[in-house]
């Protein structure tokens, strides 16, 4: 009898006991709601539809230290597709940034100048609705997209490029030398290539589906979508992918949890670089967001369907996969299989064409 109480034998029954725990309670009913309650849960949460109108559009993205004019943006747009503004004149902003497909590239990791990936494997983030995230990149170390458009210029493995090469090789085109004074009414500087391609990308906000929804269209969600949206309010996914962009409104760490039953699995895990990860996937690139403290700003959900792969580094390839790694160790409660193919309904509901303004 002593043996069978050995303290290694009572410690190894409450380590699986603590493992076996969460299949052994019951499930708790997901939260149901009208129509109409899902609506307003939305709405009051600041999850608000894009603008339809260019009215509407800037009273919402506009940037009072860069006014949005007709001609600014379409200014921005031509610098936006023009190969001029990298070393080896291949590159544009849309290379990395498909506004056919997401608005990124659709690869793990960035590639820019001659080939080069991003040293810290990071892949490109949506453009589509950036403008109304209130940092950008993946460690919000830019304010909005007016300074973010100057960073891909200049960086050594993207388009490579200096401010100084930047502004004598617009100045060669005549047309560009016209357009930067009558809009700018001054000679073409870097600052003002960064101000003409954010108001661009201060027009690029996609509408879908669930915009029709929050605008009191109740057959624009499928019943499945509308229990993805109400699983995503009511267990809390909300709290930071919020505002009209679902998400880019924070900086947050990520992971916040950790499991017993990890660390036991990691014993057994043959894949070195994995057990040495912070994250529940490999650490690839040894990026560790804001600060190295594993802070990243938020994701915009919108038109997330489109730009897998996943994470700051591309390392999960699957939607379905996400929503489990982010319900497991962000919200601390495991979806099953049914509760991430709603989630994903409600995420197809986020898929939207440009606007038109």
């Amino acid at each position: 009898m002593r043996k069978l109480f050995h303290p290694v034998t009572i410690t190894l029954f409450v380590v699986m006991l603590i493992i076996s725990l969460p299949f052994l309670l019951p499930d708790k009913k997901d939260k149901v709601y009208s129509d109409s309650a899902l609506r307003e849960a939305a709405l009051s949460r600041d999850m608000l539809p894009i603008p339809k109108t260019y009215k509407a559009l800037l009273e919402v993205v506009d940037n009072p230290q860069n006014p949005m004019s007709r001609k600014k943006i379409a200014l921005g747009k031509k610098l936006f597709f023009d190969t001029l503004l990298s070393q080896d004149k291949t590159i544009n902003c849309a290379s990395c940034h498909n506004l056919e497909e997401g608005g990124d590239d659709n690869l793990a990791t960035a590639i820019g100048y001659k080939g080069q990936a991003n040293p810290f494997h990071l892949n490109s983030p949506t453009v589509l609705n950036a403008a109304l995230a209130k940092v950008q990149f993946w460690d919000g170390r830019a304010i909005d997209v007016e300074e973010q458009a100057g960073g891909p210029i200049q960086a050594p493995f993207e388009m490579h490029m200096t401010p100084k090469e930047v502004v004598e090789r617009l100045q060669s085109v005549p047309s560009y030398v016209d357009s930067f004074q009558n809009i700018f009414h001054d000679d073409i500087s870097f600052e003002n290539v960064r101000k003409a391609i954010g108001a661009y990308e201060r027009t690029l906000l996609t509408r879908g589906d669930y915009d029709r929804f929050l605008e009191g269209d109740d057959s624009a969600m499928n019943i499945s979508a509308k229990r993805g949206l109400a699983l995503f309010i009511s267990k809390g996914c909300k709290g930071c992918h919020t505002g009209m962009s679902v998400g880019g409104q924070s900086i947050q760490k990520f992971p916040l949890r950790h499991y017993m039953s990890d660390f036991i699995g990691m014993i057994f895990e043959p894949n070195l670089k994995i057990k040495q990860s912070p994250f529940p996937f490999e650490n690839t690139g040894g990026f560790l967001g804001q600060d190295y403290r594993l802070k990243f700003r938020v994701p915009i959900l919108r038109n997330i369907t489109k730009t897998a792969p996943y994470f700051h580094n591309g390392s999960v390839d699957k939607l379905e996969e996400a929503i489990r790694i982010m319900s497991k160790y962000q919200i601390g409660d495991e979806f099953n299989k049914r509760q991430v193919a709603d989630v994903v309904a409600f995420f197809k509901t986020l898929e939207g064409k440009l606007a038109k303004y």
